[in-house]
């Protein structure tokens, strides 16, 4: 048994530290992802060397990919579908996953395949801005999706970057199916901007006629709803959700539940904890999904959930890299559960 299944793109993570000036002259979106070919990938990280600009820190990514991570690091079951090489860095990305609890399969790995690589640019100011070459993930699909893993498992966690990808839509709709069928609970991120912006059809096809989570942040959640204040795009979400989760960095966090019973909308703030320096935000919001979605496995109340996202987020961004150690998790969450 599986407490969430999970499908995303496997990156390996690759971060650099470097001014907004540097940053400008990648032409690269600011807080933004963008997907790119090897060979644009080669000369951003040529820029970087040219510039004496040095990695800081490769560490496995992925959104799906670095929530699972969060959510096995708390305790949870997770079963994580995604397409690798039979390379060094596909056998490192696995590896990394295994060890933290992470249940894989073999259709994930790709003879013959090169694994992605994502290069991560983090400025002064902690933003990340991303440059993704996909690999042979870009052809993850039905056949690196071990199906049965669903049927042993309470939620399906879909990845909002996987909206970009034509190959895996046959699959998501599948998966949706397959979760209704075995009453599976169905938790989408939007992952990024840019995924709202060029690829919302995918989306939407992820959403299908509903599901019981959304998470996204406050500018993603406007982009999708057209609404300009984030409790009413967080209300509006819940055309296509009964729970919505939009995170507003230091603002906080806003959850729109919409009751089986059709009585009115719950909605509650969540607060930011105060943090001294924000180091790196690359992969706190899947964290913070991570951790959201653990607190709901165990039955926990929504303001508890949030509280627990909350403070394992602001844990992640004063740090490099996404991913805290495992014992960290369980620390804060012993720490805020109990309390």
């Amino acid at each position: 048994m599986y407490d969430v299944m999970a499908i995303g793109n496997a990156l390996v993570d690759h971060e650099y530290v470097l001014s907004d000036a540097a940053l400008e002259e990648t032409e690269l979106t600011k807080g933004n992802m963008t997907l790119a070919e090897f060979e644009e990938q080669q000369q951003l990280l040529a820029y970087f060397k040219l510039a004496e600009i040095e990695p800081s820190k490769q560490a496995g990514g992925g959104s799906a990919a670095n929530t699972m991570f969060t959510f096995a690091s708390l305790g949870g079951k997770p079963f994580y579908a995604c397409r690798v090489g039979d390379d060094d860095q596909g056998a490192f990305y696995l590896r990394d996953l295994h060890e933290a609890g992470v249940a894989t399969s073999d259709k994930s790995i790709h003879e013959g395949g090169v694994t992605g690589s994502c290069v991560v640019a983090v400025t002064e100011d902690g933003e990340r801005t991303m440059q993704t070459y996909l690999g042979t993930s870009s052809e993850i699909a039905a056949d690196n999706v071990d199906f049965d893993a669903l049927t042993q498992a309470d939620w399906l966690y879909l990845e909002g970057y996987l909206a970009m990808s034509e190959s895996i839509q046959p699959a998501m709709t599948q998966l949706r199916q397959q979760a209704g069928i075995h009453n599976a609970k169905i938790a989408v991120s939007f992952a990024d901007p840019a995924v709202v912006k060029f690829a919302k059809d995918g989306l939407l096809n992820m959403l299908g006629n509903k599901v019981a989570v959304i998470f996204c942040n406050s500018e993603e959640a406007k982009l999708f709803t057209d609404k300009k204040q984030v409790k009413a795009a967080a209300r509006a979400l819940l055309e296509h959700c009964q729970t919505a989760v939009v995170t507003d960095g230091a603002n906080g966090a806003v959850i729109a539940h919409k009751p089986d019973d059709e009585s009115e909308i719950e909605v509650y703030d969540v607060a930011t904890p105060a943090v001294t320096s924000v180091i790196d935000t690359n992969g706190a919001g899947d964290n913070y999904a991570g951790a959201f979605l653990y607190a709901l496995s165990q039955h926990y109340s929504l303001p508890e959930c949030g509280r627990l996202a909350s403070e394992i987020s602001s844990q992640v961004i004063q740090q490099f890299g996404p991913r805290l150690a495992s014992q960290d998790y369980r620390n804060i969450a012993q720490r805020v559960l109990s309390a």
